[in-house]
């Protein structure tokens, strides 16, 4: 498997063949789809691409139907309308056990039989799909994960890091197109959610196509080359830096020894310097058109104030900090 170069610079790509030879579109297209539970509406008129090779994060709050999602393009629940089409294969009602062999999902609750060793149960779930070559794809899912020497392990006696490696080990057998993750980090300590992350780091590299929702938004800007933020309907789809550009104005974060007597003479008139605020840790933030020409114009503007300056930096704004910002909008929206 190859990575598409066109994932890593944001756009759906085309990278693995169909296993009928042909070359596919994207591995997954969602069209306006929409699901109602009874007067609940659960998510709405959703519409996104993920190219082959891709890792897509999909982001929400508690409640923003992001599970609901992976659970119809799953194929487990039916949407109430719109279309998808996974790893080639429309969603029908015909279609779910053709796209299940070209997919697999992950939840966050591994599920595991804890009474049967690591091997065992990956041989239970791999006559259950009805795979064949059951030892070697045990072997080679194993040595994937890092658990060669812990297949007969019982299950119970594992950490819940390492019975997370043993859920990817599983969700793997099936050699999947497409790879639904929901929160595979969620409760782990740092150690086993930075295995976690490596793992899911190989398996991007090998160009893997992974469906990612996670509450961890350091974990999504870290591991995802696109990110969809849900909230019932779907608010922004992009690349982290993308989004970023789209949300936030670019800064200028002066620091200086002592606070300027008048920051007014300083900073107004400046060239790309469109404004300029004091932060609460005693900071100059400026707000300026492009951080690189307004820089060295800031810096000759202090000195000829006589302002000892300690750094000049552009601010940068975390996936964190996007999210946020169209969380509280929407909180903001409600109350209206």
């Amino acid at each position: 498997m190859t990575s598409d170069p066109d994932a890593h610079r944001g756009r759906p790509g085309r990278g693995r063949p169909g296993r009928d030879g042909a070359t596919p579109g994207p591995a997954l297209v969602v069209e306006h789809l929409t699901k109602h539970f009874g007067g609940r509406v659960a998510y709405e008129d959703v519409s996104f691409e993920v190219g082959y090779g891709e890792v897509f994060g999909f982001l929400g709050p508690n409640g923003a139907g992001k599970t609901t999602t992976v659970r119809t393009l799953g194929t487990l629940i039916a949407p109430t309308s719109g279309s998808a089409t996974i790893a080639g294969i429309p969603l029908t009602a015909e279609s779910g056990a053709a796209i299940r062999e070209r997919i697999a999902i992950m939840p966050e609750s591994p599920g595991l039989y804890l009474r049967l060793t690591v091997a065992e149960n990956l041989e239970c779930f791999a006559r259950l799909y009805e795979l064949r070559d059951v030892r070697d794809r045990i072997d080679r899912v194993l040595r994937a994960v890092n658990l060669g020497d812990r297949a007969k392990d019982v299950c119970g006696s594992l950490s819940k890091g390492l019975r997370q490696r043993v859920a990817l080990a599983r969700a793997l057998l099936s050699d999947p197109e497409v790879l639904f993750l929901d929160e595979p980090t969620s409760g782990l300590d740092p150690v086993a959610t930075r295995d976690v992350h490596d793992l899911l780091t190989v398996l991007r590299e090998r160009g893997v196509t992974i469906f990612l929702t996670t509450h961890r938004l350091e974990e999504a800007e870290r591991l995802c080359h696109r990110v969809a933020i849900l909230n019932t309907t779907l608010r922004l789809v992009g690349r982290p830096d993308e989004l970023r550009e789209q949300l936030f104005s670019r800064n200028l974060d002066v620091r200086t020894r002592a606070p300027l007597d008048e920051p007014g003479r300083v900073f107004d008139g400046l060239a790309n310097v469109d404004g300029w605020e004091r932060s609460p840790s005693g900071s100059y933030v400026l707000n300026v058109t492009d951080p690189d020409a307004a820089a060295p114009v800031v810096v000759r503007a202090l000195v000829a104030a006589d302002a000892d300056v300690l750094s000049i930096a552009e601010s940068h704004h975390s996936l964190e900090d996007v999210y946020l910002k169209l969380v509280d909008e929407d909180v903001e929206a409600a109350k209206r």
